[in-house]
């Protein structure tokens, strides 16, 4: 069965604590690849003042030399919000044998019944949850989130690949302590965000003055 990762966020910009988080997931679960996917309007955020295709083509410098990552611009294609079970669907209907991992935060997770058809997202993905760097391990869950942790939650990886989707797992990842908001505070404050982002991102938000 064919894994896939599914990385979405608005990359604002794409940093080391994105693309280790998805390296170590990526040999964790054997992923075939994961998708890196720019929201192009996220439905829980204020959309960015950097374009989508900005950030696009940031993400695209980010993983070029890495052989499991995919830069994957559905969403900038669409018009309206950016809802993850839109894309789930779209790329079910690409790959109706693949199984698909979508990777989130575990604080996205807390609001995660505030998502758009979020009771219809693990028909179609299992769901990653990585912990915040902080390494607070404690999550305040609605009761229609409880039900669902115990409902779909596993401790044990292996039974990703014995069905196709409804999982629910957390993983222990290196959680960097590195932010998109922190990068754009120190450019703002005319301060060297190096080594918080790869040289080439660092290199294209320089040039085209996005922060």
């Amino acid at each position: 069965m064919t894994m896939i990762g599914v990385f979405g966020g608005t990359f604002n910009p794409i940093h080391h604590g994105h693309l280790r988080i998805a390296q170590e997931i990526a040999e964790t679960l054997r992923l075939s690849q994961i998708k890196f996917i720019p929201s192009a309007n996220p439905p829980h955020k204020t959309t960015p003042q950097v374009s989508a295709s900005q950030r696009a083509a940031m993400v695209q410098l980010a993983i070029q030399d890495n052989p499991l990552f995919s830069l994957d611009t559905r969403e900038l294609a669409r018009t309206g919000p950016s809802y993850t079970i839109d894309t789930l669907k779209s790329l079910r209907d690409e790959n109706s044998e693949a199984t698909f991992c979508v990777i989130i935060g575990s604080d996205a997770f807390a609001n995660f019944d505030q998502w758009h058809a979020w009771e219809l997202i693990l028909e179609y993905c299992h769901l990653i949850l990585v912990p915040r760097p902080s390494g607070d391990t404690t999550l305040t869950l609605s009761p229609a989130l409880n039900a669902l942790m115990k409902t779909h939650g596993t401790q044990d990886s292996n039974q990703l690949t014995l069905q196709p989707f409804g999982c629910i797992i957390s993983l222990p990842v290196t959680a960097l302590d590195i932010s998109s908001s922190q990068i754009r505070t120190l450019m703002q404050q005319h301060q060297n965000p190096i080594y918080l982002a790869p040289q080439n991102v660092i290199a294209y938000f320089t040039q085209h003055q996005l922060y």
